[in-house]
């Protein structure tokens, strides 16, 4: 725990309010569309203290926290404001949709707080890693933001005046954004959504001529039908795809190349600004090149009537930066061999992906720098983990998500650049539960089957679209739909898993023109454990935890502890 500044410090900072100078805060993001919520953060190193100065376009109560997949259950909470009486700031945690509770160990040192030109601005500090177990540990992978706020200080229902973003706090990469304004709209027209669970919408389309190289530094979803729009994807095709063509994907692939991913966007996404010495290539020797994108419609209800004019907005610049941006698939094929039994707790499925196989189709092979992955399962999925392996060992998680949100599909930059050298090999372990399912679950591309897949944003760009696998279940023996019998023991259940995981892994490598290699003895390693958080000295913690609960949980407003709290959750 934090131990505070002395009181009357603490007053001088109160009662100065906008005389409050910040300190050295590098990074800022906006946690909002509209930019009027902002966070600036920094940090002394990655064992030590961050502070945060949190900013809302409102003066009422503000609040904000984390959480482990974005909603307010279990979520570690700050909340302040200037009231009638004073400031007013609580380290709170919340149990459930209701009012969260004030932490016994207030961890949370307040800096400054103050009203200013229609802002709430909370400045405010606490230690990277945290003893209480009522707070949130913060580690070097992305971590859900959630904000709330009001216009008054009576505490209450924020209605729209919340939300949620993913962001590695400790490898952030500040971006820039160029002063242009210029865009391509890749985006369909009324489409028709059938009556039933799943279509996929294909369209193929040219972009406005450019005559010189471009960059597209920033994509953002434009979204009609939110309860229908399930992912997409925009596709570079092949310089022989020269018709713009529109209609059900499994028709129009029949005829057209275009595999290279460009952009991705998933159920819950955001706005998504490559870092600042990165980006798409578009026009110049490309410029004749069409596009394809790909919408997955899910109907449920088999509704009819639905029509939808969704996309993507693929904001550019002439200004080059210094690397082209490719992104690679991984993860597993989406109709593979994978069978997930019903009445799993947990189900761990793996696709692997060889990178020594790059030189049988380019040559030479670079290093390939990740900075940002976008990380996709369906329903049942819970975690994502992406292991590295050199020689044969496990040398480093590219990405992982222990706490995998369906309705939370974010590109997220890694902030740390991963180098994958020739010869690296990647998995992909995701994690499934099937507790509320009584039949198997297959690998497809309907909503209600899964998949597991990541795309890995990187650079310079390759040739190579997808690195993918599926176990090989007619080598050694069969896997026949009778080892899956519902079944409630767990015994059984893991036995399936070891079978399937242990079997061979046939890889496939597909590059730009649809050439494909096939290996067919890939093997899922052994994955290590994802390591946890541990306290740096309990003891010292604990006295300062002492020392917050003097200082910061005592209010100069009585009335921000004594409201009539109407708390509704966040997500």
């Amino acid at each position: 725990m934090l131990s505070l500044l002395p009181f009357l410090y603490l007053f001088s900072i109160w009662t100065k309010g906008a005389g409050a100078s910040d300190p050295d805060l590098p990074f800022m993001v906006y946690l909002d569309q509209n930019h009027l919520v902002s966070l600036k953060w920094g940090y002394d190193n990655p064992q030590g203290k961050i502070t945060f100065k949190f900013t809302v376009n409102a003066t009422g109560w503000v609040s904000f926290g984390f959480s482990t997949n974005g909603g307010m259950k279990g979520s570690d909470i700050v909340m302040g404001g200037v009231g009638p009486s004073g400031i007013y700031f609580t380290d709170r945690y919340a149990i459930g949709n209701s009012m969260p509770l004030v932490d016994e160990q207030q961890s949370y040192e307040l800096l400054s707080l103050r009203e200013s030109e229609g802002q709430t601005v909370m400045t405010f500090r606490r230690t990277i890693q945290s003893c209480d177990d009522k707070d949130f540990h913060i580690t070097a992978q992305p971590i859900k933001l959630i904000y709330a706020y009001g216009i008054t200080d009576d505490i209450g229902y924020h209605g729209a005046r919340r939300g949620t973003k993913e962001i590695n706090l400790l490898n952030y990469i500040p971006r820039t954004t160029p002063t242009s304004h210029n865009y391509f709209s890749a985006t369909v027209n009324n489409v028709m959504i059938p009556q039933k669970h799943t279509y996929y919408h294909c369209k193929v389309m040219k972009f406005p001529s450019l005559s010189t190289k471009h960059h597209i530094y920033q994509f953002e979803p434009v979204i009609e039908k939110s309860d229908n729009v399930h992912h997409m994807m925009l596709y570079r095709c092949h310089s022989f795809v020269t018709e713009p063509v529109e209609g059900p994907c499994h028709l129009i692939i029949r005829s057209v190349a275009c595999f290279m991913v460009v952009a991705a966007w998933g159920v819950g996404g955001g706005v998504f600004e490559f870092p600042e010495d990165v980006g798409i290539p578009v026009g110049g020797t490309e410029n004749e090149l069409l596009y394809m994108l790909e919408i997955h419609y899910n109907n449920p209800n088999n509704e009819a009537g639905i029509t939808d004019s969704s996309g993507l907005r693929l904001h550019y610049t002439a200004t080059l930066r210094q690397h082209d941006v490719g992104i690679l698939t991984t993860g597993i094929f989406p109709q593979s061999n994978y069978k997930i039994p019903p009445n799993a707790s947990q189900f761990h499925t793996f696709g692997v992906c060889n990178t020594s196989l790059f030189s049988q189709m380019m040559h030479p092979v670079p290093d390939l720098y990740v900075f940002a992955v976008l990380m996709h399962t369906h329903l049942a999925g819970r975690k994502v983990r992406v292991g590295q392996y050199r020689n044969e060992e496990q040398i480093d998680f590219l990405a992982l998500d222990e706490n995998y949100n369906f309705d939370l599909q974010q590109s997220i930059s890694l902030g740390n650049i991963k180098t994958i050298k020739p010869g690296d090999e990647i998995a992909v372990e995701c994690t499934y539960s099937t507790l509320n399912r009584n039949n198997i679950t297959e690998m497809g591309f309907a909503t209600s089957d899964e998949m597991c897949l990541v795309f890995l944003y990187y650079y310079p760009e390759i040739q190579i679209s997808e690195c993918i696998s599926q176990p090989n279940t007619r080598y050694p023996l069969l896997i026949s739909d009778s080892m899956y019998a519902i079944t409630s023991d767990q015994g059984d259940i893991s036995a399936q898993e070891n079978i399937q995981n242990s079997l061979p892994q046939i890889q496939w490598i597909r590059d730009e023109d649809n050439n494909i290699r096939f290996y067919g003895n890939g093997m899922v390693r052994k994955m290590m454990k994802t390591q946890n958080v541990t306290c740096l000295d309990k003891n010292n913690n604990n006295n300062n935890s002492r020392a917050s609960r003097l200082s910061t949980s005592w209010i100069l407003n009585p009335a921000g502890i004594i409201l009539p709290f109407v708390w509704i959750a966040i997500m």
